[in-house]
């Protein structure tokens, strides 16, 4: 027999081979965790800058606001202010930070009307926010104050919020803030509610995230508030159609009487006989 001679060359550049992916695996793998890790470490970070602005609590001090005009206001707890005054509509509410970041105010819309987030699911478009020229920073856990005014009479909201405003009707507010870096933008839609002879109440609805995920799913928010509205419609239509039922049956009621009065439709006495 011959015998078989060893190839040591081979079996050294097989194992050099194996060693190699060997490696190769283990520095994937730990590659792979560093940077599960970064991720991890960078959402924590990210979580202890982002700020969430909601109205704060009606036993939140009240807060006093001065516009360019300098006309001075005080904005109660869990309130806002509307006022139309000299061509002007000075609008402020009283907010709280919810969040765990200082919340800085970067732009702001208005409209009439009480928007809820089944009617109008979708925030305003970025390019029709209002600059904020003046800088307001709310700090995590605290309350602060934001301010806005309507000046232009050509402004295309002007004309529908000055008369929301005499008329007392609802306006929402939708406030664009971030984080103090600028970053993890956030939209809130806020109502002005009117309450008693010259109070507004300050209601916070929805938050949209515009830099990152939402805790929520827009799909699920929206699919469960058309559930809600048809709910409510129907409800509507079936008390309007009860009202409608209701006046009808009174007015024939009232058809009746008024004929009863009248001597119309009452039964005609039956003559008398004459004696005989």
């Amino acid at each position: 027999m011959i015998p078989l001679a060893t190839n040591w060359s081979t079996i050294s550049s097989l194992a050099t081979g194996v060693g190699t992916l060997v490696l190769a695996v283990a520095t994937f793998a730990s590659v792979r965790s560093s940077n599960r890790s970064a991720r991890v470490a960078e959402e924590a970070l990210l979580e202890q800058r982002q700020p969430v602005f909601s109205s704060s609590r009606f036993d939140d001090p009240t807060q006093k606001v001065m516009f360019i005009e300098r006309n001075w206001f005080r904005v109660e707890g869990g309130r806002g202010v509307a006022v139309y005054a000299n061509g002007s509509v000075y609008l402020a509410l009283s907010l709280r930070n919810v969040g765990a970041g200082i919340g800085v105010c970067q732009a702001w819309a208005v409209a009439a009307g009480l928007q809820a987030a089944g009617r109008v699911p979708k925030h305003r478009p970025e390019s029709e926010f209002r600059a904020q020229t003046r800088d307001l920073f709310i700090p995590p856990g605290d309350i602060g104050i934001w301010q806005g005014a309507l000046r232009e009479m050509d402004d295309p909201d002007y004309g529908g919020v000055v008369e929301a405003v005499q008329a007392r009707e609802a306006i929402s507010i939708e406030l664009l803030y971030s984080d103090q870096v600028g970053g993890q933008r956030v939209i809130t839609r806020f109502g002005l509610v009117p309450a008693g002879d010259d109070s507004w109440v300050a209601v916070s609805s929805r938050h949209w995230f515009l830099d990152r995920p939402g805790p929520r799913s827009e799909e699920d928010i929206q699919a469960r508030a058309e559930v809600i509205f048809r709910s409510v419609d129907a409800a509507e239509a079936e008390a309007a159609s009860e009202a409608a039922a209701s006046a009808s049956e009174s007015e024939q009621q009232d058809d009746t009487v008024g004929a009863d009065e009248d001597g119309v439709g009452a039964p005609t006495p039956e003559p008398q006989r004459a004696r005989e």
